[in-house]
C-alpha cells in the first residue's frame, strides 16, 4: 500500500504530521503537567527531554519511514522475522487508542452540541456523569449512554468517509484544512483570554518556577513522558506517516518545523488555559489551585462553569473550544488508526478501502464497552495499561533494535541527502545507549505505578488486553506476509 500512497506537498505532509501531534492532550494534558511539575523550572527537563528524546527518535522514524516503505511489521519482519510480533504488539495497542479516543472525541461533539445554549446547566459535573462520561460506578456499567454512542458512531462515519480515500486526497486534504482553522481559532480563544480579568494571575501561578523541584527525578520522568506523549513517538504513527513521503524530502529540517510548532502551540495553549482559570478564580473567589484539573474534569466540568459565568462571550468561546478540540481529536485519530491499516494492507492485500471497512466496523463494536455507564472509568483503565505499560516498553524496545540490530547509522546518508540540519555520530550514540535506557526507567517508575493499587477489576482488564494482543500479534506473525 505505501508504495502507491504518497503526500502531494511538503506542506501537505507537515499539516498532517501536526495534525498527529497535536491532539486533545496538547490542550487539557500539558499545562497540568507543567504546573503540577515546577512550573516555570518545568521548562529545564522539558526542553531537554525533548533534545535527548524527541528530536532523535523522530529523526530515525522519519528515516526508516521514507527509507523502507513499508509497513511497520514488514520493516520488523525485514530486520529479524521474530521482531514481526513486536510490531503487531505495538501497531494492536496504537488502534485500542484510537477506539477509546473517538470516545472521547464523541463526548466532545456531545458537549459541542450542547454548547450554543449551555445544555450542561448550572452542574456540568452531573451532567457529565450522567449523559456523557458516566462515572467509577461499574454497576452502571450495563446501561448504554445513548448520547454519547450516537455522536462516536457519526464520527467514525465520517472518518470512514476521509479514510477510505487516498492518504493525500483524504488525510491530507482535511489536514490542510483543519489545521490551520485549529490555529486561527485557538489563538482567537486565547488572545480573548489574556484579555480577561484575573489572566495575569493566572500565569503567574502557572510560571512560578519551584528549583527545588529539578532534584526530583520524577518531574524529569514527567518531562520524558510529555514529550512521547505530545510528539506520538515509537507508536509507528510518524514512521507510517513518514512512508507516504516523495523523494527529496527535507527530512530532519521536517522534524524540527513539526517539533518547534508543537511544543510553542502546547505552551501557548497552557498559558491560555491558566488565564481562564485566573480569570475564574477572580471572579468567584475559589483557588485557583482548586480549579486545576487534568483531563475530562478541566475540559468538561470546569471550563463549562467558567463559560457559564462569561455572558454572551461564553456563547462564543464554548462552541469555538468544543469545534477546536473536535479538530484537534479527529486529526490525531488518523494517525492512530494508519499503522495497523498500513500493517494488514501489506499483510493481506487488502485495499484501502476494504482495510478501512473492516477496522471501522471492529472500533464501532469497541465503541459500545466505552459508551457504558462506566465509560470514563474504562477509558482511564485502559489508557494507563496501554501507555503506561505497553507502548512505553514496546518503544524501549524498538530503541534497542533500531539501534543494535538494525543499525542506525545505515540512515544517515539518507537523513543528511537532503536536509539543512545534519545529523551523525551523536545522534547515532543517543539512539544506541542514552535513549534504551531513559526508556527502561521510564517505564518501570511507570509500572510501579501503575501496579501499586490496582482493584482485581483491573488487573482483570489489564490480562484481557494482555492475551488478545498476544494472541493476534502471535497469529498475524505465523501468517506468511505478503511481500511488498
Amino acid at each position: 500500500m505505501n508504495e502507491t500512497s504518497q503526500w502531494n506537498s511538503t506542506l501537505t505532509f507537515i499539516l498532517a504530521m501536526i495534525g498527529l501531534t497535536i491532539g486533545i492532550g496538547n490542550i487539557w494534558r500539558f499545562s497540568y503537567v507543567l504546573y503540577s511539575n515546577g512550573g516555570g523550572s518545568f521548562f529545564i527537563p522539558y526542553v531537554i527531554a525533548i533534545l535527548v528524546m524527541g528530536v532523535p527518535f523522530l529523526i530515525l522514524e522519519y528515516g526508516l519511514g521514507f527509507s523502507f516503505k513499508k509497513s511497520f511489521s514488514n520493516l520488523m519482519h525485514s530486520i529479524r522475522p521474530g521482531f514481526e510480533i513486536i510490531a503487531w504488539m505495538l501497531v494492536l495497542l496504537v488502534f485500542i487508542v484510537v477506539i477509546y479516543y473517538m470516545v472521547i472525541i464523541g463526548w466532545d461533539l456531545a458537549y459541542l452540541l450542547n454548547s450554543f445554549n449551555f445544555g450542561w446547566g448550572n452542574d456540568p459535573a452531573s451532567f457529565f456523569t450522567n449523559y456523557v462520561g458516566g462515572s467509577s460506578n461499574l454497576s452502571s456499567s450495563t446501561k448504554i449512554i445513548v448520547p454519547t454512542l450516537i455522536c462516536t458512531l457519526i464520527l467514525w462515519t465520517v472518518f470512514w468517509a476521509i479514510s477510505i480515500k487516498d492518504v493525500d486526497k483524504g488525510i491530507g486534504k482535511l489536514s490542510t484544512i483543519l489545521i490551520p482553522l485549529l490555529f486561527t481559532i485557538m489563538v482567537f480563544i486565547f488572545i480573548y483570554a489574556f484579555t480577561l480579568p484575573g489572566f495575569h494571575y493566572g500565569i503567574s501561578i502557572l510560571l512560578t518556577p519551584d528549583w527545588s523541584a529539578l532534584y526530583d527525578v520524577h518531574v524529569w520522568l514527567a518531562a520524558f513522558g510529555q514529550t512521547i506523549f505530545s510528539l506520538s513517538i515509537g507508536q509507528a504513527m510518524v514512521y507510517t506517516y513518514a512512508s507516504y513521503l516523495p523523494k527529496n524530502s527535507k527530512l530532519t529540517d521536517e522534524v524540527l518545523i513539526v517539533v518547534i510548532i508543537n511544543s510553542l502551540y502546547e505552551i501557548f495553549i497552557a498559558f491560555g488555559v491558566f488565564s481562564i482559570l485566573g480569570y475564574m478564580s477572580m471572579t468567584s473567589s475559589i483557588p485557583i489551585q482548586n480549579l486545576i484539573s487534568e483531563g475530562t474534569g478541566l475540559i468538561f466540568i470546569i471550563f463549562p462553569q467558567i463559560f457559564n459565568t462569561m455572558g454572551v462571550m461564553g456563547h462564543v468561546i464554548a462552541p469555538l473550544l468544543f469545534i477546536s478540540i473536535l479538530f484537534a481529536g479527529f486529526t490525531s485519530a488518523f494517525a492512530l488508526f494508519e499503522p495497523l491499516l498500513s500493517s494488514l494492507c501489506n499483510k493481506f492485500g487488502w485495499s484501502r478501502k476494504k482495510g478501512v471497512t473492516i477496522l471501522t466496523i471492529v472500533a464501532c463494536i469497541g465503541t459500545v464497552i466505552f459508551s457504558t455507564g462506566s465509560s470514563s472509568y474504562l477509558v482511564g483503565v485502559v489508557d494507563r495499561f496501554v501507555n503506561n505499560f505497553g507502548i512505553l516498553i514496546l518503544i524501549g524496545i524498538q530503541a534497542i533494535i533500531f539501534g543494535w540490530f538494525y543499525g542506525v547509522e545505515k540512515v544517515i546518508p539518507v537523513l543528511n541527502e537532503f536536509s539543512t540540519f545534519k545529523v551523525g555520530k551523536t545522534w547515532a550514540f543517543t539512539l544506541k545507549y542514552l535513549l534504551p535506557i531513559l526508556l527502561i526507567v521510564i517505564w518501570a517508575f511507570g509500572i510501579a505505578d501503575l501496579f501499586l493499587d490496582e482493584s482485581s477489576f483491573e488487573m482483570i482488564i489489564y490480562a484481557i488486553i494482555t492475551i488478545i494482543v498476544v494472541g493476534l500479534s502471535a497469529a498475524f506473525t505465523k501468517l506468511n506476509p505478503k511481500k511488498s
